[in-house]
């Protein structure tokens, strides 16, 4: 089959790979019909996330058709149309079992990316996102191997595109955490930093639990524009205010917003200090965003961060998220928890996540796809890649009318 793989720093290719198979009971494979290209895959494509190994299949965000089934599968059938969660959670560990789906105990063979982990169980496994998280084959391919299939795939009723559920696979729950994190509700003011998909879609939670007033910063106007045209978000950009936090509260009667969250993460440009820092691998993560959501959050606030981050940070000002008495909620998205309740709301017209895609490409061209992204080229807000061969078109007709 074909598939999107890794062989280095700003070096992907569609190459021919080994059909996955069935190894457990409880697995199935999935041809793919769609699958996305992620912020957090850029961090893969820079050369930023360590564990990664020539050959290895990308992609987290991907959704398709069962055409194998263990027989420890209960869940799903053969001919299943199904959305996959990034994340691959047993459902029975004492995490799962309190619905933290992200931090499962038994699904990670690697060490993940805990510095100082003492004897601390790893997190949950992820798909296509390096040997720290378990080393899984990805979903930038014609077939993936899904485990334990019995707690992940969400089957998608008849009538909805695969571009208005892909992305329950990762960013729209990912938005809606950082949103309920965030205590997000009637009459709240948000700020957000980031106004790529992850900040799309925590703009869209927002204003679907019923955020007020909602400030988003970005650095690319055509970003901006689109957050204000579709969610009504108050658009600051970097390149025009040098201090957002600063703006943000003189906007809110000086006291800064109820809720800020942080969807930019670690590779959030900093100082020329941080970039030497981060070159000398004194730091794992620049501090930027973080020292920002803290100015901007009023007293008794919140801080949900989304965004990913690993290692030491410089200049992280906690005094004055102490000062504050500030609240942190961060940490990888629990899908499985929400994607049952975001369905019902897409199919009730409430959430139309597929809004911000601008590039449908064939799986053949993901190289270009990534490199589009990366470079912000296009107006690029969000890539979709369709698998090609005879085999995908024999998708059922409401996943032609996606494509």
């Amino acid at each position: 089959m074909k598939a999107l793989t890794y062989h280095g720093s700003k070096d992907v290719r569609v190459d021919n790979v080994p059909d996955p198979v069935l190894q457990q009971e409880d697995d199935i494979v999935l041809r793919v019909t769609a699958t996305a290209i992620c912020g957090s895959d850029l961090h893969i494509y820079r050369g930023k996330i360590p564990g990664m190994e020539t050959g290895d299949v990308l992609g987290h965000e991907f959704m398709g058709i069962v055409e194998e089934v263990g027989k420890g599968v209960t869940r799903v059938k053969k001919g299943d149309r199904v959305v996959i969660p990034f994340t691959i959670s047993c459902g029975e560990c004492f995490f799962c079992n309190k619905t933290l789906f992200a931090a499962c105990e038994n699904t990670n063979p690697g060490r993940g990316a805990i510095l100082n982990t003492k004897n601390v169980r790893s997190g949950a496994g992820l798909f296509g996102y390096s040997h720290l998280y378990g080393g899984y084959a990805g979903g930038q391919a014609e077939y993936v191997r899904v485990p334990k299939a019995n707690v992940g795939p969400l089957i998608i009723p008849a009538g909805l595109a695969d571009e208005q559920v892909l992305f329950l696979s990762d960013i729209l729950p990912t938005g809606y955490q950082a949103a309920v994190n965030g205590e997000v509700g009637p009459g709240s003011t948000v700020a957000i930093f980031g106004a790529g998909p992850v900040g799309l879609m925590a703009a869209a939670s927002a204003r679907l639990l019923g955020a007020e007033r909602i400030f988003i910063i970005d650095e690319h106007p055509y970003r901006l524009a689109f957050a204000q045209d579709t969610y009504g978000a108050e658009p600051i950009n970097l390149h025009e205010v040098d201090d957002p936090a600063d703006l943000i509260i003189q906007r809110t009667n000086f006291r800064g917003v109820d809720a800020s969250i942080d969807a930019v993460g670690f590779e959030a440009k900093g100082s020329a200090l941080e970039t030497i820092m981060a070159d000398l691998k004194l730091e794992g993560s620049s501090g930027k965003a973080l020292r920002q959501a803290i100015a901007a959050t009023r007293r008794g606030g919140v801080i949900s961060v989304p965004g990913v981050y690993a290692g030491w940070i410089h200049g992280f000002l906690f005094g004055d998220a102490f000062e504050k008495g500030l609240t942190f909620k961060m940490g990888q998205t629990h899908a499985q928890r929400f994607m049952p309740k975001l369905l019902e709301h897409i199919q009730a017209g409430e959430l139309r996540p597929e809004v911000i895609i601008t590039h449908h490409l064939s799986l053949d061209e993901a190289v270009r796809g990534y490199e589009v992204f990366e470079k912000a080229q296009e107006d690029c807000r969000k890539v979709v890649l369709t698998p090609g061969g005879p085999r995908a078109s024999a998708d059922a007709p409401q996943d032609k009318a996606a494509h």
